[in-house]
């Protein structure tokens, strides 16, 4: 099955860049094909991951112990020498975001044809951005992870310099100057987790034996037979590369569900190679040190368990050896020859595993308390830049204000998601401490982003900036949700359930936002391309001269506005909800919060659409939307009723919605982190350290 995943997964991904390499060999004037290409392309990259994830025989899960977990994972060896490895998969936090990246990317192609200079570059750069997205929702490895990052900088940075406004150029410089620097951030924390990281720290605290039957010599000499404890960390959802395990000494014989660990002896920087011959006319082994081979005969019918005895008698004769099963009872076949890889136990074993550190982060001391600390600030300094979180938000405004209006649609539908994605994926998982003692200070980022950002909003002229600033005050809510670390000994019991709440609140609302901010800047693009300006107190009267692009313009700012019965009503509910354990005060500024959206929003509706005339240039200009710009809203506000009134499952079709995939994965993920928390409450003070 894994040949499968890679298939399916890299296609995903990399079908895009694919698509960027065939418009390459087309002439730059077929602007229609190249047009039609791109759009196609889009469609076949949603549609393989809707059929892969979504369709009959799906291998993601929404419910269940399978869907709390990594699902369709596959792990390559890519660069070995410094175990970076091509690991993929997905699970409840990125499945979701992995089909809003493609539903966006395809009504942001579908708006392209606005785009009329430069086609073939402007496509081919599109679709390598989508390529980057995509992988970055789906790398597992923290190297590839960063890969992927910094593969949208540059498509992001020229599609905002060539194709932008008047500003664009600094613009897209300012784009990637604090993309730039948060990149860096990020890349200093990788590079401390990395070298403190030591997989041998996990051996230690995980079922590494696979739970299964171990053989070992005791004390005095006799052959035990066993169950290991219950472990907290399950070594085979850790998904590491069989490169690893070797370094580790483990090999693995599925068919016996045989595990041969190497844990001692001479020479153990040297390969050693376990040989069974069967049909002996007794039991036993040997080591030959010449050919560095362990030979065990067995007399006919011997099980794993008369194996495993026949090593344990080497004795101080030849390595250690220690023999796991799943049954000791399984007869042991003819010519079986097991490699043992070279174990340097001296030296410590380093992974960019996201699985592996975040079990080395959460059930070991391997990354002290301190570096868990900065190593938390430089990541999520890193990611709130692209979230973007006051006060490294500024870019933002500039970037959508002269960016053309599809690529704003992708800014503000998935870029800014990736953001929040990193903090939930990568800082609370793998630097507990970090979060834990960093609470007051990401949540009040949080709401001090909502507030500013809906004032910003209010003071704003310029229809798409205004739009910009929405954006920061609602991804404001995501960093407010994540961040409520209600599971705290100052509250008695460790109830993670508020927390619970805020991080399914902040995941849903970054779906909700990707829907709601890529109809609005849609539907500010509509109307500059016809009047060329952005000047709020300059329009007017738009009803009654688009009708049809009012209503679909209203619906979708509604969305925007959080208005029950559509999809921004319900991550922030559930926000606001679970702030309320952790602080009554940001609780009640958050809410307030709600009120600033709807005088913004509202207001910016009565200047545009309403009113008895317009008064801005190109009135002529005002034509009715046709129907590609009414498709793209419709589509866009029908999505935006869909996830309001079924947020957890669509029974029309039965078939479960975002918060139904979200559910199991976030929940297990809030529960580890209430666990760590009840685990080090001896070490955990009711000051963090930000205060």
């Amino acid at each position: 099955m894994t040949s499968q995943y890679v298939a399916l997964l890299s296609t995903i991904v990399f079908l895009p860049a694919a698509g960027a390499l065939v418009l390459a060999f087309i002439p730059r004037t077929w602007t229609d094909a190249i047009r039609y290409i791109t759009l196609g392309v889009t469609a076949a990259t949603l549609l393989l991951s809707i059929f892969t994830f979504m369709g009959p025989g799906a291998r993601v899960e929404s419910a269940g112990e399978a869907a709390a977990h990594m699902q369709d994972v596959f792990n390559l060896a890519w660069i070995p020498s410094f175990n970076i490895d091509y690991f993929m998969g997905v699970d409840g936090i990125s499945f979701p975001l992995v089909i809003l990246t493609g539903f966006v990317s395809l009504v942001a192609a579908g708006a392209s044809w606005s785009i009329t200079k430069y086609v073939k570059a402007y496509s081919i750069l599109f679709l390598l951005l989508v390529t980057g997205m995509l992988g970055v929702f789906l790398s597992l490895d923290f190297f590839l992870f960063y890969v992927f990052w910094e593969v949208m900088l540059l498509p992001m940075y020229f599609l905002i310099g060539v194709w932008g406004g008047p500003r664009r150029e600094y613009a897209a410089i300012k784009f990637f100057l604090y993309t730039l620097v948060g990149s860096v951030l990020m890349l200093i924390a990788i590079l401390l987790l990395y070298f403190q990281s030591d997989v041998r720290a996990l051996a230690g605290v995980s079922d590494v034996y696979g739970g299964r039957t171990v053989a070992s010599v005791s004390a005095d000499g006799e052959l035990v037979l066993g169950e290991p404890g219950d472990a907290p960390v399950k070594w085979s959802r850790l998904h590491l590369h069989s490169r690893v395990e070797g370094q580790l000494g483990v090999t693995r014989d599925e068919r016996l569900g045989l595990t041969v660990i190497r844990t001692g002896g001479a020479a153990l920087d040297e390969p050693l190679t376990l040989r069974v011959v069967a049909d002996a006319d007794a039991t036993s082994a040997a080591f030959d040190g010449v050919e560095g081979r362990v030979n065990v005969m067995l007399a006919a019918g011997a099980t794993v368990a008369d194996l495993a005895a026949a090593v344990a008698s080497l004795g101080t004769g030849g390595p250690a050896i220690t023999i796991v099963c799943r049954d000791p009872a399984v007869v042991v076949g003819e010519g079986m020859t097991r490699a043992l890889a070279a174990v340097r136990r001296d030296a410590p074993i380093h992974t960019f595993n996201l699985l592996a550190l975040t079990a080395l982060g959460q059930h070991t001391s391997v990354f002290s308390r301190e570096l868990q600390w900065w190593a938390f600030l430089l990541l999520f300094i890193g990611f709130a830049i692209k979230v973007p979180s006051v006060p490294v938000h500024t870019w933002l405004p500039d970037a959508h204000v002269e960016a053309p209006t599809p690529i704003s649609m992708i800014l503000a539908g998935v870029l800014l998601k990736m953001g929040g994605y990193g903090i939930i994926r990568i800082c609370y998982p793998i630097c507990p401490f970090g979060g834990y003692d960093l609470t007051w200070f990401i949540c009040s980022i949080g709401v001090v982003s909502m507030v500013y950002g809906a004032f910003a909003a209010l003071a704003q002229t310029d229809f798409k900036r205004l739009v910009a600033y929405s954006s920061v005050s609602h991804m404001g809510y995501v960093v407010l949700g994540l961040g409520v670390w209600s599971a705290r000994a100052s509250h008695g019991s460790f109830n993670p359930d508020y927390w619970n709440q805020g991080v399914q609140g902040a995941m849903f609302q970054m779906i909700a936002h990707g829907i709601s901010s890529a109809g609005m800047f849609f539907m500010v693009g509509v109307i500059y391309d016809r009047v060329h300006h952005r000047n709020l107190n300059e329009f007017g009267g738009i009803f009654g001269k688009m009708p049809v692009y009012t209503a679909l313009s209203i619906g979708i700012f509604f969305a925007g506005l959080g208005l029950p019965g559509l999809c921004g009503f319900i991550g922030e509910v559930f926000v606001v909800l679970s702030v309320w354990q952790f602080s009554h005060a940001l609780a009640i500024v958050s809410a307030a919060v709600v009120v600033l959206t709807a005088a913004y929003i509202l207001w910016t509706l009565q200047r545009v659409y309403l009113g008895a005339e317009y008064r801005g240039p190109h009135e002529e200009a005002l034509t009715p939307s046709n129907q590609r710009e009414n498709l793209i809203a419709g589509v866009l506000f029908v999505f935006a009723i869909v996830f309001g009134v079924f947020p957890y499952r669509i029974p029309v079709i039965d078939a479960p919605s975002i918060l139904a995939y979200m559910e199991s994965t976030a929940t297990r993920q809030v529960q580890d982190l209430a666990d760590w928390t009840r685990r080090n409450a001896d070490v955990l003070d009711d000051t963090a350290m930000s205060e």
